[in-house]
């Protein structure tokens, strides 16, 4: 049981990290300011952020950061969209709970 508990605790810092670590990209900080979201708000919010929503919020984060690392110099629109809907999602969980 305890190993259970450890290994959720890791999952949940490591999706936490995730995210984070995608937010705090230059290419996501630009497109956060040119959509006018409050990328700061967004980052608070993450700590807040638990299971089913952390899990969902994490795995487009690494899907915009495998977008961003495959060698894309420019964001293209898909990549655009993966990045607000990933703001917009976390701002909304926040706003629900």
């Amino acid at each position: 049981m305890d190993a259970a508990v450890q290994e959720h605790v890791a999952a949940t810092a490591s999706d936490r990290d995730d995210v984070l670590r995608v937010l705090n990209l230059p290419q996501v900080k630009a497109v956060a300011g040119q959509a006018g979201l409050d990328l700061r708000k967004a980052t608070t919010a993450v700590a807040t952020l638990e299971g089913q929503d952390l899990s969902a919020v994490a795995a487009q984060a690494r899907q915009v950061e495998r977008s961003l690392a495959g060698g894309q110099s420019k964001i293209v629109i898909s990549t655009t969209m993966i990045i607000i809907a990933l703001l917009v999602l976390i701002l909304i969980i926040v706003a629900v709970d």
